[in-house]
């Protein structure tokens, strides 16, 4: 319900659908706009600051490093929030996961659910390497591969008990896969 840029955020309380999501494509892709134009055209609030105030089940911090603080982080969870997921290089302070982590809600730290970036330059990599085209499903078909042993290695690293933690996870499976290779080429 809420969408943001550097000048502050929207809260569109019916939602934002396809259509909205189209306007703001255009709005910041193509007129490289404000998002308060958004509150304009669609008649909602607009207001400077951070939208982490605003109560949600789901939030998806994707701008730059360190803009969800732990103030933020306890607001979001007191307010109800169930899941963080990042979408861009570490947005969440040390401190704000750490609030996620002791509040035992789903919290996906960019190293595991901003991997696709990563994962699909690899891919093209891949391809051009191999020289040969994959269709856009062979593509897809292996990201969404890559991005479930993602997944799967931050479960099994990170579970504990009921609870999964991601960063956790996340961390021990990038050791044990750099520490493996280390072993396959005979450095350790």
């Amino acid at each position: 319900v809420t969408l943001s840029d550097s000048s502050g955020y929207i809260y569109d309380a019916a939602g934002i659908d396809a259509k909205k999501l189209d306007y703001v494509f255009n709005l910041k892709r193509v007129k490289r706009g404000r998002i308060s134009e958004y509150a304009k055209k669609f008649n909602c609030e607009f207001s400077p600051g951070t939208p982490w105030g605003v109560k949600c089940d789901i939030a998806l911090p994707c701008a730059t490093q360190n803009e969800l603080n732990e103030e933020e982080a306890k607001t979001l969870v007191s307010n109800g929030c169930m899941c963080v997921s990042e979408g861009a290089n570490m947005p969440s302070t040390p401190e704000a996961i750490e609030v996620f982590q002791n509040a035992k809600i789903l919290f996906a730290p960019g190293k595991a659910s901003n991997a696709g970036g990563v994962a699909t330059s690899g891919l093209e990599m891949s391809q051009n390497s191999l020289r040969m085209n994959w269709t856009r499903d062979e593509v897809d078909s292996r990201l969404k591969q890559i991005m479930n042993d993602i997944h799967n290695s931050c479960v099994q690293y990170g579970k504990e008990g009921d609870y999964i933690d991601y960063v956790q996870g996340a961390n021990i499976a990038g050791f044990v896969k750099v520490a493996d290779a280390m072993l396959d080429q005979g450095l350790v």
